[in-house]
């Protein structure tokens, strides 16, 4: 069975992504392989992001690697919060401060039309390659559900009534813009991929 590192520690996502690949690949995080370094993230794009830490990995470890990258995307505030989505309301990563600075940014905006994207990179078998997900929403007034994390409770997604918040995980990662990704992902390392 391969080794492939997912650039990550964040045990959910590990999960969720283990569940997919797992049975032809072993997924190792970056604790398995005792990187315990903040990776840089200084790109200005979000694939330039997940690039920069697979190939972190792959200079420092020497392993085929992927990571990925998430932004949310509002079309009235100009792609913002976009790369800076974690960090929207400074570097503390305080999902609560982020989404008051964001609820605020969009007050007097009519526009409430937002899309979750993100971007995987792949380092493999000496290629590189890139996945997109996206899901398109809107972005409400005020916090809904519990579940989840980030900007969930005031995003819905285009089709439903509920937020990402007041899904469950299952729900979520049906149509979610990672699940998104890492079933292109696991399309194209299966081999079934067009």
């Amino acid at each position: 069975m391969k080794t492939l590192v997912f650039a990550t520690n964040n045990k959910h996502k590990l999960q969720e992504v283990r569940q997919i690949l797992g049975e032809r690949f072993d997924i190792k995080s970056l604790a398995d392989i005792g990187c315990e370094v903040d990776i840089p993230e200084t790109a200005d794009t979000l694939e330039g992001n997940a690039m920069q830490k697979a190939k972190f990995v792959k200079e420092h470890y020497g392993l085929d690697c992927f990571a990925d990258d998430t932004g949310l995307e509002c079309r009235a505030l100009d792609g913002a919060p976009g790369i800076y989505s974690a960090r929207y309301a400074g570097e503390n990563h305080d999902s609560e401060a982020n989404m008051r600075k964001l609820l605020e940014n969009l007050r007097e905006k009519n526009d409430r039309s937002a899309q979750f994207r993100t971007v995987i990179a792949l380092l493999y078998q000496g290629e590189e390659h890139l996945f997109e997900g996206i899901v398109r929403g809107t972005i409400i007034h005020e916090h809904k559900g519990t579940q989840g994390f980030g900007y969930d409770p005031v995003f819905v997604p285009e089709g439903f009534h509920s937020t990402f918040a007041e899904m469950t995980a299952d729900e979520k990662n049906s149509i979610s813009h990672r699940g998104r990704a890492v079933a292109k992902l696991a399309d194209f390392l299966t081999g079934t991929n067009e």
